[in-house]
This record gives C-alpha cells, structure tokens and sequence, in this order.
C-alpha cells in the first residue's frame, strides 16, 4: 500500500488533515495497520483489509460499537468506514507486554474493572461475533461442546497426541456440569491479554485496549480464563489484582476458569500446528496435560 493512498483516505475522512508521517504498524493476514502522525491533530490508525476478510472489518465496527457503550474512552473511535478500510482513532500508551509496573497488582485491578465493563454488555445468544451471532446457540453447554468437538476434530486431524486427545475428552465430560452455571451471555473480548492492554508509563494507569477481532458472545469467565493462560500464568499477585478490580466471582470461578483454559490452549495448539508453527507445541500440550491430570 503507497503512502499517497492513505493520504487520500484519510482526506476522503478527515478533510484538511495536514499528515507528517504514515508509519506501516504491522502487516499480518487479516489487515495491514498504519499509524497516521498529522500536524496540530491527534494521530490515526488506518486498517486496511483484503477483500476476502471484509467480514471482519465488520466485524471490528460492529464491536467498537458495543463497546463505545459503556467504554467510550478506553477503545478505538471509529471515524470512517471504507471499501476495504477502516480509520480509528489512536489511543495514547504502550502496550502493557512491552513495560514492567512497580504494582502488578494494582495495574491487573484495572484490568479487571475493564473487563467487568465489557461484559456488562449483554448478548443475545452464545457464539461466535461478526457484526451478528453465528450460529446462535441458547445455551453455553452447547455453545462450549460444540466449541470442544471443533478444535478436538481439529487436533486429531493435525496429529495431536492420541492419549493427550483422549484425556481433554475425558475431563470436558466430567466437568461438563460446570458449563451449565452460565445462563446469561456477554460480549467477551476473548483476547484480553498484555499485548492489547495499553498503558501510561508515566502514572500506570491503563489507557484502554484494543484488537477486538476475536470477541465472542460467551460466558464472561471466558475473558478471565484467557487472561490468566495468556498473561498471569500463575502469577498470583496478578490474579489477585484482576479479582479485586473484576468484583464478585461465582463460588465456581476456579473450576469453570480451568475448563476454559483447557479450551483456550486446546485452539491456540490447533493454530499453531495448522500454520506449521511447532515450536511452542510441547509447553501447550503440557500445559493441557497438566489440567486434564487434576
């Protein structure tokens, strides 16, 4: 993509913008990402997307949506949609991954309020979000056995170890009952993670996050289960943090958060061997181990 066609996008949107530099962020399969430095204005990201994953541009509008409901000021705005792009606005900070707070309690309790705001917002059905349900279900038992079928015909079919196949079976169904505590769906934003998490290093204080592309509607301990595979990995101090600023947790927080993290790494093993990325396979595959031994 030339400079001169993002010029011309960002006009098409914001007329009279006087633009310094367009910095490529990153290029990956879904989007290409370009930050957008103007004179005497904030700054911009521009996605722009292939044809063949227009769906999840719309996705991305759809959610920033719902989000801008009760998160206005800590996601993206978006400022136009295109033909295969989209212009938001940039959020101040740096992602969270790329820092080391004095207080990681306190930087997960913000955390936690942020997600307990995401999952204020209520969803009609359970499943997978583009800019509607895809093929609702009513109920999380189903939504989460379907989800559990999927990635464990998945695994079989990359080559996954049989005995390892065999016991997440076993534990989906002796801990399926858990499944049935969620009656009520939410947005999830099922990649809550330091990566997308932005701070302030100047006071710690969380600035907003971003990367909405995998949201779900689902259970919300979902959210929390994701976090703690991605992110606190056993960090008590972290997980800690998250609870004090998340609220009230259900009596089976614990157990229904280790069924979802089960799930979680289960599809990230599957990613990684279907795109030929080995080399982290063994960690999850143990880490999958290592619950279905419990």
């Amino acid at each position: 993509m030339k400079v001169v066609d993002i010029e011309a996008m960002v006009a098409k949107a914001c007329p009279g913008s006087e633009i310094a530099e367009v910095v490529r962020r990153t290029g990956g399969q879904l989007s290409t990402v370009f930050e957008v430095r103007r004179r005497a204005a904030q700054p911009l990201i521009v996605k722009v997307y292939t044809p063949e994953w227009a769906w999840k541009q719309a996705k991305e509008v759809h959610v920033y949506g719902l989000l801008e409901t009760q998160l206005a000021d800590t996601v993206p705005k978006v400022i136009h949609v295109g033909d295969s792009f989209t212009i938001l606005t940039k959020l101040d900070g740096v992602p969270l991954s790329e820092t080391d707070p004095p207080d990681w309690r306190a930087t997960y309790q913000q955390l936690g309020q942020l997600l307990a705001a995401i999952h204020r917002i209520e969803q009609p059905a359970y499943g997978y979000l583009t800019d509607e349900i895809l093929d609702p279900l009513p109920d999380n038992t189903q939504y989460m056995r379907r989800q559990f079928a999927k990635k464990l015909k998945e695994f079989e079919d990359l080559n996954g170890d049989p005995a390892l196949h065999q016991g997440i079976q076993q534990y989906v169904e002796t801990h399926a009952a858990l499944l049935e505590s969620s009656t009520t769906p939410v947005l999830c934003h099922n990649d809550f993670h330091e990566g997308n998490v932005l701070v302030d290093p100047s006071t710690w204080r969380v600035t907003g996050f971003i990367d909405v592309e995998n949201a779900i509607a689902a259970d919300p301990l979902m959210d929390l289960a994701k976090t703690q595979s991605y992110s606190i990995r056993g960090n008590e101090e972290k997980l800690d943090g998250l609870r004090d600023g998340y609220g009230d947790l259900p009596p089976d927080w614990r157990e229904r958060t280790t069924l979802y993290r089960l799930y979680h790494s289960l599809e990230l093993w599957d990613w990684f061997a279907s795109i030929g990325t080995t080399v982290h396979l063994d960690s999850i595959a143990g880490d999958m181990a290592e619950i279905v031994r419990t």
